[in-house]
């Protein structure tokens, strides 16, 4: 069932109480559901044990931009964002199996005083600044001027967090347009022009970066 950093420290024993303490829901999502709508006005945190979501935002014009890509063990919640984000939903992008509990038992322990929670604690703080790091990836993503630039910059980040330079992409060419924030055609067409020009190989959605 530790399948999240979230939960790293706690044996498995400990986290069926701490889930019982909790009043943790697991709840189980077809592909193409949305798990959270609104999410920076509640108070509920999510870790995916299973499948893989999309954390999304639209705009008044309906425009969608995917924020971040949420695989097995990735946290989320309306704590992670500031109160002045309007309209960001979590959506399953496959059959997944999600944790959901209320944000107010981390920091208020219960009576008990147990030791996870003691570890829960910790291993929050860790989350927050994974989340920050990922953030500042995305940001200096989106600082690039042209497409080439962020592809190339998003394939580097990638091949560096995984530690080998062919790896499949964690999201359609659809959602990872959206990522980016620029068409989907502009985003293929420049992919091919990356494969053309020697930088990278591509297996549908698998890549192989040869050079930059």
């Amino acid at each position: 069932m530790n399948k999240s950093s979230l939960f790293d420290g706690i044996n498995e024993k400990d986290l069926k109480k701490m889930f019982k303490c909790f009043d943790t829901r697991i709840i189980e999502y077809k592909k193409d559901t949305t798990v959270i709508s609104n999410m920076a006005k509640n108070n509920l945190i999510g870790v995916i044990m299973e499948g893989e979501a999309v954390l999304v935002r639209y705009d008044y014009n309906g425009n969608r931009t995917i924020l971040e890509h949420l695989e097995e063990g990735s946290v989320f919640g309306g704590i992670f964002l500031s109160s002045n984000f309007n309209e960001i939903s979590v959506h399953t992008t496959s059959y997944s199996k999600i944790v959901m509990f209320d944000f107010d038992h981390i920091p208020k322990k219960c009576n008990k005083n147990c030791d996870y929670h003691t570890v829960l604690i910790n291993n929050m703080l860790s989350t927050l600044a994974e989340k920050l790091q990922k953030l500042n990836e995305r940001i200096e993503i989106l600082t690039k001027k042209s497409t080439r630039e962020k592809l190339l910059e998003y394939f580097e980040n990638t091949g560096r967090r995984l530690g080998r330079k062919t790896f499949t992409l964690p999201m359609s060419y659809t959602d990872l347009a959206d990522y980016f924030g620029v068409d989907r055609s502009a985003l293929m067409r420049e992919l091919k022009y990356l494969k053309d020009d020697g930088f990278i190989e591509t297996n549908k959605k698998r890549i192989t970066i040869i050079n930059y």
